[in-house]
C-alpha cells in the first residue's frame, strides 16, 4: 500500500526577481513500512520536498498526498498523521525530557493514562530512562536526538519524517540513532522518510533511496540494486595530471572512465588483477600516480555516475 503519492511536484522561489525550482517536477512513492531515503547534497532539495510533504510549503504544482491526504486541500489531516524531526533541535530546552514528552502527547490530545503509558515506553526505547526527569538544557547532542525521535513518534503516526536526522553527531552516536530508527520502524511498522547526505546511513537503513540533485530525482531504487548499476569494481587513482582521461579510455579493460577533483575513477572486471597493468600504461604514458585505491561500488560512485560529481564537491 502506498502510503505517500508524488506527482509532478514542483516549488519554485523568488530570488531578486529570477525564479527557481527548489523542487522540480518529482515523482515517487513510497509503500507502507518503507524506510526511505532522499539522498542529495546541500541545496539538492531535500529540506523543501519535506516542507511541502509535511505541508509547511504550498507547492507551486504538482500534487502529494501523505497518509491518503491532499497536502494542500486536506493539511489537518496530514499534520495529524505525521511526526516530523527537523534539523533544527525543536525541545523546550527548560523542560525535563518526560516534561517534553509529556507536553507533546498533550498536544495531540493523548489522555492521561495513555500518555504516561506512552512516555515511559519511549523513553526506555530510546534508552533516556534515567536522564528522564533532568533539563533538556543539560542533554548531549545524542540525548536531544533520540528525545527528539522519541517526541516525534509519540502520537502514533502513520508516517516520521527524519530531516538529517544524524547531521552533526559523532560516528558512534551516528550508528547508535540509526539502530533507533531501525527499532521504530520494525517494532511500531511506521513508515519513516529521512533526508540525507551521508551514503553509509541511506545504505545502512534503507529500503530505497531517490538520490536527488538539482530539484530532481536522477534515480531511485534500492541501494543494492543502485550499486548493482555501477557493477564492477573501481580503482581510483591520484595523478599528477587529472586531465588523463583519454589515456585509459585505449584500455580494452577498462569500461568506464571519470574525471572529479584531481582524481581518475577507472571500472572494471578482476580489478586485483589488472592494476599492475595499468600502472605500467600510467608510466608509459609519462604519468605520476601518486595513490591507487580499488574497491566495490558504492552509492558514492552512483551519485559521481549520474551526476558527474561527487556528493560533497
Amino acid at each position: 500500500m502506498q502510503v505517500i503519492e508524488v506527482t509532478d511536484l514542483t516549488k519554485r522561489f523568488n530570488s531578486k526577481g529570477i525564479s527557481f525550482a527548489a523542487v522540480d517536477q518529482i515523482t515517487f512513492t513510497v509503500e507502507e513500512r518503507e524506510i526511505f531515503a532522499l539522498l542529495g547534497p546541500n541545496g539538492a532539495g531535500k529540506t523543501t520536498l519535506i516542507k511541502v510533504l509535511t505541508t509547511l510549503l504550498k507547492p507551486t504544482s504538482g500534487m502529494a498526498k501523505v497518509a491518503g491526504f491532499d497536502v494542500t486541500k486536506e493539511k489537518e489531516k496530514v499534520r495529524a498523521s505525521i511526526g516530523i524531526v527537523f534539523q533544527e533541535p525543536a525541545l523546550d530546552r527548560r523542560l525535563t525530557g518526560r516534561e517534553n514528552l509529556d507536553f507533546h502527547a498533550r498536544m495531540y490530545g493523548i489522555k492521561r493514562g495513555e500518555r504516561e503509558r506512552r512516555v515511559a515506553e519511549l523513553l526506555k526505547l530510546v534508552e533516556l530512562e534515567e536522564k528522564a526527569d533532568i533539563v533538556v538544557d543539560k542533554y548531549s547532542g545524542g540525548m536531544n536526538r533520540r528525545l527528539e525521535l522519541a517526541r516525534g513518534f509519540i502520537h502514533h503516526p502513520k508516517v516520521l519524517f527524519l530531516d538529517e536526522p544524524t547531521l552533526g553527531l559523532d560516528t558512534q552516536t551516528r550508528r547508535r540513532t540509526w539502530d533507533y530508527i531501525k527499532e521504530l520502524n520494525e517494532r511500531e511498522g511506521v513508515t519513516i522518510v529521512l533526508t540525507t547526505h551521508y551514503m553509509e546511513e541511506a545504505e545502512y537503513l534503507c529500503d530505497r533511496v531517490g538520490i536527488i540533485d538539482r530539484g530532481k530525482i536522477i534515480v531511485l531504487d534500492s541501494p543494492r540494486k543502485l550499486v548493482d548499476l555501477i557493477g564492477s569494481d573501481l580503482v581510483t587513482l591520484e595523478l599528477n595530471t587529472p586531465n588523463a582521461v583519454s589515456i585509459f579510455e585505449n584500455l580494452d579493460f577498462v569500461t568506464d572512465v571519470q574525471a572529479h577533483n584531481g582524481f581518475v575513477t577507472l571500472k572494471m572486471e578482476r580489478a586485483d588483477l589488472r592494476i599492475p597493468t595499468i600502472m605500467e600504461h600510467a608510466r608509459e604514458s609519462g604519468l605520476e600516480i601518486k595513490s591507487v585505491n580499488m574497491r566495490k561500488p558504492s552509492l558514492e560512485d552512483v551519485f559521481l555516475h549520474f551526476t558527474g560529481r561527487r556528493i560533497r564537491e
